[in-house]
């Protein structure tokens, strides 16, 4: 893998064809060890977020041991990747051979459910294991997120007690999990979250082991700037002290975005202009698909080495397919003099970008490169502290 300065070198340098991901190792360590040093339970990688192997190894070396795996693929990718991690499957709906797989050749102990059918599946399927860790997950609100997880997973808390009960009946360790949604912008998302698991714990009269307050860390992009993370640690590590649980109950965070999201961006060319649509060689089948489909704005900067004194407009995007739905509408703020053979750097893409490419049309991902500059935004620096900073231009 090649290794670049910066987006604007490569782009000046090679004036590549295809897109190009750039990816930063040093900012998903820094993300990783804010985790480690400031929350207060054990950090966990949601792999959904971007299954890179490089990325994972990464996580690893900075110090991740504990991995959220969805699917079969994964628990082979990260097993494969990582022989020492602890794999914990927490997607609640899973097939019974894949489970059976998990457990008996890759060393998974720790599923998540939320209704008996699954309690039951897991337990045929580990021959009635007796060293599972077992967590029900809750359904609770996505009021304080960007986008809700509400409503496909997660039993109703006024209606856990009997499951809880036999998942305690059947664990070594149980646990309680659940998910606020994706990019919560606000602590009050697990304080509220906390007051449900609460609430069920004391219903079922059962001893909890394990809480799991899932993902949610939200990343900052040019319309969402969250509150410092410190905040979201006190709050949810406040709350799990006044829950009743075990004196030696652990608690778990599965953050996907916030580990991922500030280790690539994406370089891409304007192959044409039409007013202020501008048509750019990846797009809604490529990693643009938030940005199409969910009108997720992202930070973007025109890559010229002489300085530009053009004042901003806003622009909209079009992908290199045939398809009208490849159109990302912004808006996207860039010099109004923006021309055919421009690059552009479209920042905090280590979340959900490259994991959601397709090949449609053609369009395959292409060069990857490492760069050694700084994400265009973060919350973090290099000190750990939190900081706000967007680069725009």
């Amino acid at each position: 893998m090649h290794n670049h300065h910066s987006a604007l070198g490569l782009a000046t340098s090679l004036r590549p064809v295809e897109p190009v991901t750039l990816i930063r190792p040093h900012a998903a360590h820094r993300a990783a060890r804010f985790f480690i040093e400031k929350f207060a339970g054990k950090t966990m990688y949601a792999v959904k977020a971007n299954p890179s192997p490089a990325l994972i190894r990464s996580l690893w070396d900075a110090g991740i041991t504990q991995y959220d795996v969805a699917s079969a693929n994964e628990v082979r990718l990260v097993r494969h990747l990582l022989p020492e991690a602890t794999l914990c499957f927490m997607n609640p709906v899973k097939a019974e051979e894949v489970i059976r797989e998990a457990y008996f050749e890759h060393g998974v102990r720790a599923f998540s459910l939320d209704n008996q059918d699954e309690l039951d599946k897991i337990l045929r399927a580990t021959d009635y294991a007796k060293d599972l860790t077992l967590c029900v997950r809750l359904r609770v609100s996505s009021d304080h997120s960007k986008l809700s997880l509400a409503s496909k997973f997660g039993i109703d808390p006024a209606q856990s007690a009997s499951l809880l009960m036999a998942a305690r009946q059947a664990s070594d360790s149980l646990g309680i999990c659940f998910h606020v949604g994706s990019q919560a912008m606000s602590p009050q998302a697990y304080i509220q979250a906390m007051a449900l698991a609460r609430d069920a714990i004391v219903q079922a009269g059962v001893t909890v082991d394990v809480i799991d307050v899932g993902g949610g860390f939200p990343s900052i992009y040019p319309d969402l700037e969250p509150q410092n993370l410190e905040n979201y640690f006190h709050s949810i590590h406040e709350a799990f002290e006044s829950l009743p649980i075990s004196y030696s109950a652990e608690l778990w965070a599965e953050p996907g975005r916030a580990l991922s999201a500030e280790y690539s961006s994406l370089i891409v060319r304007v192959e044409r202009r039409r007013g202020t649509d501008l048509y750019i060689n990846d797009g809604a089948y490529g990693a643009l698909f938030d940005a199409a489909h969910l009108d997720w704005r992202f930070p973007v900067k025109l890559l010229r080495a002489e300085s530009n004194q053009a004042r901003d407009i806003n622009f909209s995007f079009y992908g290199p397919t045939c398809d009208d739905m490849d159109y990302m509408a912004g808006p996207f703020p860039l010099p109004a003099d923006v021309k055919v053979g421009d690059y552009i750097e479209i920042g905090m893409l280590g979340a959900y970008g490259n994991a959601m490419r397709t090949e449609f049309n053609g369009f395959m991902p292409s060069m990857t490169v490492i760069a050694d500059d700084q994400p265009m935004a973060s919350l973090y620096n290099d000190t750990g502290d939190h900081q706000h900073s967007i680069a725009m231009r």
